[in-house]
């Protein structure tokens, strides 16, 4: 098969052994795949794979099922499927467990589904299962128009949950808006902290997710409204800060750390098994979607990645496979 490879720092789409497939898993022949950010850290040496997965960059991906393993039921041969991978994406075959492999939704093509997988496991994770987020309560997501940021905003506005964004420029926060916001503000214009008393009615969040880390810790704290919970799902700007314990102890706040990726398998089956349940029959009926900024042949993964860099896109950068 082939697969990108990292060849003098460059992406090359080249010739590769095809994965070995084993117990509990199942083949796809690779449609689509998508770009996230976790894939920059990868090529960049600072996201390694876990331990078994394949070296081989793509966190998700969209194609027909080709091979089976005999303790795998509710498959068959020719299925059309999207799954979210501990890596292997970057390929025209990928072997994943089956419990992170799920239909493509009705009305899909492959470019729509593989765009899915990631970002509404990530976000469903972390808003439903992490954070315990209760019809009702406000939510602020950071990096509002990224791909997280996009299907957050989407699941937020389909179970009730008034949402509010941060994001890099006017028209990305005017986006979010549309896409289901109640409102956003432009980082570059100052900071969110000025706006949430309006946001809120002087409450604050009850939930707030963030790629941000360091750099916001502290904002984030003080944005939290009672009982509020910061979910921590990335390091953009630094691993390393202070943190006042006090407001932490008399506002009754939990700070969660998470990742998705390093998860064990039954884990992930209970995200893919919800999103499958609670998420999909939405997509099915066209109340959310996949939110795709550019589809891109593989064979140029290094313009999508340079894409991801620019900080220019709203929403995913899906490769396709020929």
């Amino acid at each position: 098969m082939k697969a990108i490879e990292v060849r003098g720092g460059q992406l090359v789409w080249s010739d590769t052994p095809s994965p070995s497939l084993g117990d509990g898993e199942i083949r796809i022949e690779v449609r689509a795949s998508a770009v996230n950010r976790a894939d920059l850290a990868q090529r960049a040496g600072f996201y390694p794979p876990p331990p078994g997965a394949s070296p081989i960059m793509g966190l998700e991906c969209a194609g027909v099922v080709s091979e089976i393993a005999e303790d795998v039921t509710g498959f068959e041969t020719g299925d059309e499927v999207c799954a979210l991978l501990a890596g292997g994406g970057y390929a025209e075959e990928v072997a994943v467990p089956a419990p992170q492999v799920v239909p493509v939704p009705a009305g899909l093509s492959f470019v729509e589904a593989a765009a899915l997988p990631e970002v509404f496991a990530t976000a469903y994770l972390n808003l439903h299962i992490e954070a315990a987020l209760a019809p009702g309560e406000r939510v602020l997501l950071h990096a509002g128009a990224s791909g997280v940021g996009t299907a957050a905003i989407q699941l937020c506005r389909a179970f009730g949950n008034p949402v509010f964004v941060t994001a890099g420029a006017d028209d990305k926060v005017e986006r979010c808006v549309t896409l289901g916001a109640s409102g956003g503000s432009n980082r570059h214009s100052g900071s969110f902290v000025d706006h949430v008393e309006s946001w809120t009615e002087g409450n604050g969040f009850d939930v707030i997710l963030d790629p941000v880390g360091a750099g916001y810790l502290n904002e984030n704290i003080g944005s939290l409204a009672i009982g509020g919970r910061l979910v921590l799902i990335g390091l953009m700007s630094g691993a390393t800060a202070e943190i006042s314990l006090g407001l932490l102890m008399m506002k009754r706040l939990r700070v969660i750390g998470s990742t998705l990726r390093a998860r064990p398998v039954h884990e992930k089956r209970v995200v893919m098994s919800a999103l499958r349940e609670r998420v999909w029959p939405l997509i099915e009926s066209g109340g959310i979607g996949p939110v795709i900024d550019e589809v891109i042949p593989i064979a140029e993964a290094d313009r999508a990645h340079e894409l991801i860099e620019s900080n220019e896109t709203f929403g995913k950068v899906v490769l396709e496979v020929d």
